[in-house]
């Protein structure tokens, strides 16, 4: 009784900018959800300072969110990705897909070191960039930890270049002549988060949104690989066991998976499931929101933003490169 008393506030807080945020973020899907739950955390950490993320009565709740809803968010994601399905384009897609997701991982390490970039901020704009935007940011948090202040730059850069992505993409694919389904394999594949590859398809056509979606749910899936390598890197030397050396939230994302993929889930079912896990993900973002301060915003510059705007870059011209050199037109 005690604790759900201290951490009642701060949980229903967090609750409360989430659900504005997932409500806000249907009319404006350019922005989406994670962006205003953020601003929404930020907005009431500089307006409530003290009764927010010091000893005030929401701080324990808002701290209890930041560390342990994430790993139950990502799990659910797994139920909106049934392997079996997925695998299919996954085959069809492979060259433009793995080699898209090869080359923005080489170009993110030689260009995080010109930038002299630390490291965690490196690891989460590469992240959100090349695998799927808030959700690999927010798997990569649950694995490496960082600092607060790197999420939300991370997640800002995220967001500018969803914009320039959904305004940018639709006409150049209609000036280079691509097919619907071509598009919706650029988008893909160089779009980073699904709201807005889902926006630039609908824009291009129907087919296009269709395809991008199902190419960017396999691409999605990259997730389990990064956290692994994430966490075994992070933890290079040191003698651990099994259970110990693997995180339990990707195991079970990788159960969650095989389960949707069986039909033991309803399938009225996984889009609520899928909408629960975007919610958590902005109930534990709007948390981290309300610890900020611009101080902290600042300290981190401009080379995040020029280095995920010229990985974003690198992505969308390799991710065309390689279509062409496949006959994917």
């Amino acid at each position: 009784m005690m604790w759900l008393r201290r951490n009642l506030p701060g949980l229903l807080l967090a609750a409360a900018v989430a659900s504005v945020a997932t409500v806000a973020g249907k009319a404006a899907p350019v922005v989406g959800a994670p962006i205003l739950a953020l601003c929404g955390g930020v907005l009431i950490g500089v307006l409530g300072r003290r009764s927010v993320t010091e000893t005030g009565v929401f701080a324990e709740g808002l701290a209890l969110t930041r560390q342990r809803i994430l790993g139950a968010a990502i799990v659910l994601l797994g139920l909106g990705l049934p392997v079996g399905s997925v695998l299919e384009v996954g085959r069809q897609t492979a060259v433009v897909l793995f080699g898209t997701l090869a080359l923005g991982a080489v170009a993110a390490v030689v260009i995080g070191r010109m930038l002299a970039l630390d490291r965690d901020s490196a690891t989460l704009v590469a992240v959100g960039t090349t695998i799927c935007g808030a959700s690999a940011i927010a798997a990569a948090t649950a694995v490496i930890k960082p600092e607060k202040e790197r999420v939300a730059y991370a997640l800002g850069t995220i967001f500018v270049f969803n914009i320039v992505a959904v305004l940018a993409f639709p006409p150049i694919g209609r000036l280079l002549g691509l097919s619907e389904q071509a598009f919706g394999l650029w988008a893909g594949t160089a779009i980073n988060d699904t709201s807005s590859v889902l926006a630039a398809g609908v824009i291009f056509g129907p087919a296009a949104a269709h395809f991008a979606v199902i190419v960017k749910l396999v691409r999605s899936l990259m997730i389990v690989p990064l956290c692994l390598g994430l966490h075994f890197s992070r933890r290079a030397g040191a003698k651990l066991s099994l259970r110990q050396s693997l995180p339990l939230f990707v195991v079970l994302f990788l159960v969650a998976s095989v389960i949707a993929g069986t039909g033991i889930v309803p399938p009225t079912w996984v889009a609520p499931l899928g909408r629960l896990s975007a919610w958590l993900i902005a109930a534990v973002l709007a948390a981290i929101g309300s610890s900020l301060t611009w101080r902290q915003l600042r300290a981190n510059g401009a080379r995040p933003l020029v280095f995920g705007g010229a990985l974003g870059l690198i992505l969308a011209v390799g991710s065309l490169a390689l279509q062409t050199a496949t006959g994917w037109r």
